[in-house]
């Protein structure tokens, strides 16, 4: 789809009226958008307090699983991160500046093939690899998809709104296969991308249990790909993390590896990038929304 459909077809649905419109930002809804090599996508997007009043331009945070960002009605499990009132928390500390949240919906059962690195499924053995199709049901997809972010999406964002479009104005974030999907495009789009958060990342990528104490194989391969693509903070900012309970108790061995990697390439810990645990916290929406004030506040503070 060219960039002129694209913005046609947002601009249409955009004259619907907002879903919200109150003290707290207001939520604008697109849905059924083309986008090439993909399912259809859905927007949902967050406007700060005092947008539509002023004319000041605003850094940007995209972030996936946009359907269990902002309203229970839309969530998977009636559990949402409420990403707009942890912006507010982090505003109202001095330490970050208001965000539009561009909140991008997974497409359903091809969330697994959106989100999964396409690097990592190629430099995977062919039995790994079988498991990955197995649970993908379908090419993967992630490279069309950081393509269609990182051009046609973000072009219109910065054009149909007042946006700061520089790299360090424009912050990724995500959870689980989202925790990823948000390195993966730090990694790859680092002209683009000057933040990012990978929360609770489902390093496994496949079921946990097949191997105790994690894959060795994967761990090499996430080691590899952050050893080979990371290169210099150059001013960026990563941010790691993960729980101690369900799925996030299988985190820690690839965590470490990938934590070292990083530490070895030359990167700050506590400036250029940040690994926390969080002892009890579960694999789900509650525990990140219950963090996400603090992630926020670390990833997208002034410099």
């Amino acid at each position: 789809m060219s960039l002129i459909r694209l913005a046609l077809a947002l601009l249409a649905l955009a004259l619907a009226p907002a879903l919200r419109a109150e003290d707290a930002g207001r939520l604008l809804q697109y849905e059924r958008i083309a986008a090439a090599g993909l399912p259809d996508q859905r927007l949902t997007i967050w406007l700060p307090p005092g947008y539509d009043a002023g004319a000041r331009r605003y850094p940007v945070l995209y972030m996936h699983d946009g359907h269990n960002l902002f309203d229970r009605r839309w969530s998977n499990f009636d559990k949402i991160w409420a990403a707009d009132k942890a912006m507010l928390q982090a505003v109202a500390s001095g330490a970050v500046e208001p965000h539009i949240i561009i909140g991008i919906w997974a497409p359903g059962a091809d969330r697994f093939r959106q989100y999964l690195p396409r690097d990592i499924h190629d430099a995977a053995s062919p039995g790994l690899r079988a498991k990955m199709d197995a649970a993908a049901g379908g090419p993967i997809l992630s490279h069309a998809y950081l393509t269609w972010i990182a051009g046609p999406l973000k072009t219109w964002v910065d054009t149909r709104f007042r946006t700061r479009p520089g790299r360090d104005d424009t912050a990724i974030m995500g959870s689980s296969m989202g925790g990823l999907m948000s390195c993966y495009a730090f990694l790859h789009r680092p002209d683009i991308f000057g933040r990012a958060a990978c929360i609770s990342s489902h390093w496994p990528a496949i079921d946990p249990r097949a191997v105790e104490g994690g894959d060795p194989e994967l761990i090499r391969l996430w080691d590899r790909w952050f050893a080979e693509k990371l290169g210099a903070p150059d001013g960026r900012r990563l941010w790691l993390d993960h729980g101690t309970a369900t799925l996030d108790a299988f985190y820690a061995p690839y965590q470490q590896a990938v934590d070292a990697r990083i530490a070895a390439s030359g990167w700050q810990k506590g400036k250029d990038w940040e690994s926390r645990v969080y002892e009890g916290a579960e694999h789900e929406e509650n525990a990140w929304a219950a963090r996400l004030p603090e992630i926020m506040g670390w990833v997208l503070r002034r410099d």
